[in-house]
């Protein structure tokens, strides 16, 4: 009787010898058993079933790790590759498909049960992140919802937990949590929303209308106290919390509680985008408005709005228009061709706000623009202008 083994025959096999290969009895495509190449990074998130398989049936699938998310592609090669079967699962020596030879006594049999032509590779990607923003726009929280709790017991499905978005959006953990501060969402009873821009400026306005009226300095406000009064005036107390979150910074956790401090920049960009949600302005009357509505002590900066707004000549006069890197896709190519559709040239310095947050694994920023633009730039000392390529 031969001596027949499993994938134990190849792994031992000596330099010089040689074993026989056959097909095993079940040998068949297999279609539900797949070679993965991994790098040895990997390896161990693999082996202690610390990563998922995410996407919608729709969606190619995506791999992702705590922090990073990975793009699924198979790869066929020229050489096929047998997947032999540990030995007890092997096929019995006594079929004789396997064991016909020559002589018996002396055969080792490593059995066959699939011959793959190619395996999966891992190719790490950016989070696909757009589709959080798309969901949570759907429904954005606003002043309705904080008077009609009763009646979103049964339009909930409308709304996402966190499971939810694990489910529907391609991304690691880390990268979703990171979406969701990016689009300063809150989780309100279990559920995951953005507020509408109209009620977070009510939050806002009243703020800081109750700051001058009980003489709180915008540099220590005093988180139960700001809570307090934001809710004796009508909004829940976790979007008072939320107000000081999206504006402000902790700077003290002291024994009366914690400390904030609104943040300039956020404040004053605030009020800006307001103003020019109404359309298009000229730069002196947007400046004159601006600078009236922020708050007393913030100084105005139309340095702040970087990535924000756009300028153009008309004539002689300047005008002003929203233009957000936050409403624009994470994709490179999408990014580009929006940014291109706005204006077919860029120079650098309004060009440069509203690319650096890309983030393409292997490809620095110089390589999106050499993928994406052409460059022109005429003379040594003149500023590069960039168009579509």
């Amino acid at each position: 009787m031969p001596n027949c083994y499993g994938a134990e025959a190849i792994l031992n096999i000596q330099p010089g010898s040689s074993t026989t290969v056959a097909f095993h009895p079940l040998f068949a495509p297999h279609d539900d058993l797949i070679l993965l190449e991994l790098d040895e990074k990997l390896l161990p998130e693999v082996l202690h079933q610390r990563v998922t398989l995410r996407g919608q049936p729709d969606e190619d699938a995506v791999l992702c790790t705590q922090s990073k998310t990975y793009a699924v592609k198979f790869v066929g090669t020229s050489n096929s590759v047998f997947l032999i079967p540990p030995s007890d699962d092997s096929a019995s020596c006594e079929n004789p498909q396997i064991c016909d030879g020559k002589d018996l006594n002396q055969q080792v049999v490593a059995s066959v049960i699939k011959v793959a032509t190619g395996n999966l590779e891992l190719v790490e990607v950016p989070p696909r992140i757009d589709k959080l923003k798309f969901l949570l726009s759907e429904n954005p929280y606003s002043s309705e919802d904080a008077f009609m709790m009763d009646e979103m017991e049964e339009t909930k499905t409308r709304f996402y937990k966190w499971d939810d978005l694990v489910d529907r959006v391609q991304a690691s953990d880390d990268e979703l949590r990171a979406g969701l501060r990016a689009l300063s969402a809150v989780e309100i009873g279990g559920y995951w929303r953005i507020v509408h821009e109209n009620y977070m400026d009510m939050i806002l306005r009243m703020l800081l209308h109750n700051s001058v009226l009980n003489d709180w300095s915008l540099n220590a406000l005093n988180e139960d106290e700001v809570v307090d009064v934001l809710v004796s005036d009508g909004f829940p107390s976790i979007l008072a919390r939320h107000c000081l979150y999206v504006y402000g910074d902790k700077v003290d956790e002291g024994v009366s509680g914690s400390m904030w401090r609104l943040d300039e920049r956020r404040v004053c960009m605030h009020f800006a985008r307001a103003i020019l949600r109404e359309g298009k302005r000229k730069m002196e009357s947007f400046m004159e408005e601006w600078t009236r509505k922020i708050p007393d002590g913030m100084q105005a900066n139309f340095d702040m709005l970087e990535g924000e707004v756009l300028t153009e000549k008309l004539g002689v006069e300047t005008w002003v228009h929203a233009f957000s890197v936050s409403s624009l896709p994470s994709s490179p190519s999408q990014r580009f061709s929006m940014l291109f559709r706005e204006r077919s040239k860029w120079e650098w310095k309004d060009l440069e706000p509203y690319i650096r947050d890309l983030n393409v694994p292997g490809l620095s920023l110089e390589g999106l623009l050499l993928k994406y633009t052409r460059r022109a730039q005429p003379t040594a000392d003149a500023e590069p202008v960039f168009s579509a390529r």
